[in-house]
Formats: C-alpha cells, sequence, structure tokens
C-alpha cells in the first residue's frame, strides 16, 4: 500500500505561482510512474502532469506546457508540481497520484493505482 499526502495548494492571484509537494509514505515510490490530476466543479478529473519511474521523462497535458513542471525526490519520497503563471481556468482539486503497472507515463485516471486526497488550487478571476 502507498499513501499519499498532497500539500501546498492555496489562493493565488492570476500570474502567481504555486509549489504542491506530494508525500508518500507506507512504500518506496522510486519505482513507480507519478502524475498529477485536476478536477474543477462539475468536471471529470483530467490529467496534468507525469513523471517516470527511470530517466525522469515528463509529460504533460497542452494546457499546463511551459508553465508547471513535475519533479521527484526519491530520496524524500515526494513528488512536486511547480505552477507558474497561473490562470483562473487553473483552479481546481489536484491530486497527486502513483501508477505501480509499469506504464511509462499513464495519463488516464484508470491507469493510476493510488491516490491522495487532494489540495486545492484557487486562482480568482
Amino acid at each position: 500500500q502507498v499513501q499519499l499526502v498532497e500539500s501546498g495548494g492555496g489562493l493565488v492571484q492570476a500570474g502567481g505561482s504555486l509549489r504542491l509537494s506530494c508525500a508518500a509514505s507506507g512504500r518506496s515510490i522510486s519505482k513507480y510512474a507519478m502524475g498529477w490530476f485536476r478536477q474543477a466543479p462539475g468536471k471529470e478529473r483530467e490529467f496534468v502532469a507525469a513523471i517516470s519511474w527511470i530517466g525522469g521523462v515528463t509529460n504533460y497535458t497542452d494546457s499546463v506546457k511551459g508553465r508547471f513542471t513535475i519533479s521527484r525526490d526519491n530520496a524524500k519520497n515526494t513528488v512536486y508540481l511547480q505552477m507558474n503563471s497561473l490562470k483562473p481556468e487553473d483552479t481546481a482539486v489536484y491530486y497527486c497520484a502513483a501508477e505501480v503497472g509499469g506504464y511509462v507515463l499513464p495519463a488516464t485516471v484508470k491507469q493510476y493505482d493510488y491516490w491522495g486526497h487532494g489540495t486545492q488550487v484557487t486562482v480568482p478571476s
């Protein structure tokens, strides 16, 4: 079992930055692909970014490319999402997820095995 706890969310003005953290416990995530998803009110959970377990290869949804950066520190068993140039449309609950089945860069909800409870990010318009 892997437990994931997100932190770092909050309210930030448009154009500002936030850094989300996802601390894992129960098992090392060093061999797992990790991802970030978000869910806005009334919408489905959507993929934001993923990072492979080997080589640190990354993938992003188009709307965040150039603004968000996913990274991992396996020694700390933690994954990060640096979010810059935030926009009102980035407002959502952000979830961290772990994939243990061997996908390199999973990008769908169904591919992930463990989820955190989420952290709210609000960017007022």
